[in-house]
């Protein structure tokens, strides 16, 4: 299987990218006394991620019940098992994730199937952790994966090829690339979608970077992406991640107290109506949309600051 990639659009986002590694850089640099924050955060992006991840794949319990799951051990009326079963794992393949992560690791084989075992234990027990032995047709899609036969093959090149970094990508764009490729590949009967997010944060995790959440609400934003990038076309999809990386981070940075009052986030139908902002709704909605603005979303809704859009301001005028 021959992958192609537009370094163009790898590197569109070069402003994005900056920001981002920026806002890493200022949480890494936060006290040690600061680990009780990043723990607290930490606990509701993982019940985050394992509730907007089944999501996207059809699960239909809630971000509240989610919780009330893991944190409580309870069971929600009316949810079936396999649902239950379906949060259980995945946060624990989360957990197994996070003892993975740091900056001497080397994605592996081995925990590629350990963390899709973990996801399918008490699923599909005789599948679990393990490659298919057959043929798999993917509803939508415009292409057939290969041969069950060539299956590690494929796998084994997209693990070095992680490892080599040839185009010497970024971490996002990286875990992009290998987040489309291994589900081309589909080496499972089942769980792809979720282990290819996995990996792809296990990706980001290990250079310091916070998980990228791809939310429910943005299902079918998602799904586009990863069909324009069926054309080597990987624009929408370093967008999507990168946007998601940032809202993590910014999890993070409003935790901690800001000084600045114009470094607060806010809904943007709110900021704009603030007599000093020189543009619409609409088109502050596109920047945040188009990644031109630090900016994340909370629901349907983006939030960004004054700052951000001020910066923007100073950008264009500079330009």
């Amino acid at each position: 299987m021959e992958w192609k990639i537009n370094t163009e659009e790898v590197e569109a986002f070069e402003a994005h990218y900056h920001r981002l590694f920026q806002k890493q850089e200022q949480l890494l640099n936060k006290s040690p006394q600061s680990i009780s924050v990043f723990q607290h955060v930490k606990e509701k992006l993982f019940e985050e991620w394992t509730y907007n991840s089944n999501g996207i794949d059809g699960n239909t319990i809630s971000l509240k019940e989610t919780r009330v799951i893991l944190q409580d051990g309870m069971t929600v009326k009316g949810k079936s098992l396999q649902e239950h079963f379906e949060l259980v794992n995945h946060h624990e393949a989360i957990e197994y994730l996070e003892a993975l992560s740091n900056i001497n690791y080397i994605l592996t084989e081995k925990d590629i199937l350990d963390v899709h075992g973990i996801l399918m234990c008490k699923i599909e027990k005789e599948f679990a952790g393990r490659y298919r032995n057959g043929a798999v047709r993917i509803a939508g899609a415009r292409f057939i994966p290969p041969n069950a036969l060539k299956v590690k093959e494929l796998m084994e090149a997209l693990i070095n090829h992680v490892f080599e970094n040839p185009l010497q990508l970024n971490p996002i764009a990286l875990s992009c690339i290998f987040h489309h490729r291994f589900l081309q590949i589909h080496p499972f009967f089942n769980g792809n979608g979720k282990t290819a997010r996995l990996i792809m944060n296990l990706i980001l995790m290990r250079s310091g970077f916070p998980p990228a959440i791809l939310l429910k609400n943005d299902r079918k934003k998602y799904f586009d992406a990863l069909d324009l990038a069926d054309n080597s076309h990987y624009k929408k999809l370093i967008l999507l991640v990168a946007q998601a990386t940032e809202r993590s981070l910014n999890f993070y940075s409003r935790a901690f107290p800001s000084t600045a009052s114009d470094e607060e986030y806010r809904s943007i139908s709110e900021i704009v109506t603030d007599s000093d902002m020189p543009y619409s709704q609409e088109y502050v909605s596109l920047l945040a949309r188009r990644g031109k603005i630090d900016a994340y979303k909370i629901g349907r809704n983006w939030m960004t600051n004054k700052k951000a859009i001020k910066d923007y301001l100073n950008r264009k005028i500079s330009d």
